[in-house]
């Protein structure tokens, strides 16, 4: 719930101040965003070496001194993508198409609402599984691919946008 709540704060904040990008001409906004996918993309395939933004800091002790209220807050703060690192270079470019704007609010809302379904995914499936330690071997050699194909699906996606 809270990795939910925290991506669409942070959605709905960057379309907020995606008004800011307006004075732009839209066909740069979109040429901005469209670039750094097919970076992302490169990146996400090993093609290219960009570090990506992190926090290095850990959970303080008192968020987890109750237990579902610091699983709540830790969530949200989680879901916002500022807490850890993202090791997948698409929701940096979905950052900036929030950013750069002609998404609309519904949008924003769904495409804040998946990146914390999208984060919360990885833990429950995990957790799911039957062999925990397998799991996590299939995706340490699958990572690159399926973070490639999220660049990948999601440059295809803006530039098909992009032409309407």
């Amino acid at each position: 719930m809270g990795l939910v709540v925290g991506g669409t704060l942070t959605a709905a904040v960057l379309w907020l101040l995606s008004g800011l990008t307006s004075p732009v001409p839209a066909a740069v906004r979109h040429a901005a965003v469209l670039a750094m996918a097919v970076l992302a993309v490169l990146r996400d395939a090993g093609a290219l070496r960009v570090p990506l933004p992190q926090r290095t800091w850990q959970v303080p002790q008192h968020v987890l001194r109750r237990p579902l209220r610091g699983a709540l807050r830790f969530g949200v703060e989680l879901g916002t993508g500022v807490r850890t690192y993202v090791s997948a270079s698409t929701p940096y470019v979905l950052a900036l198409a929030l950013l750069a704007g002609g998404i609309g609010a519904a949008g924003a809302v769904a495409a804040g609402a998946g990146f914390g379904l999208g984060r919360a995914c990885t833990p429950l499936v995990r957790l799911c599984s039957r062999n925990p330690d397998r799991w996590d071997a299939v995706l340490r050699r699958s990572t690159r691919w399926l973070t490639t194909g999220a660049a990948v699906a999601t440059t295809i996606a803006l530039a098909l946008s992009a032409v309407r």
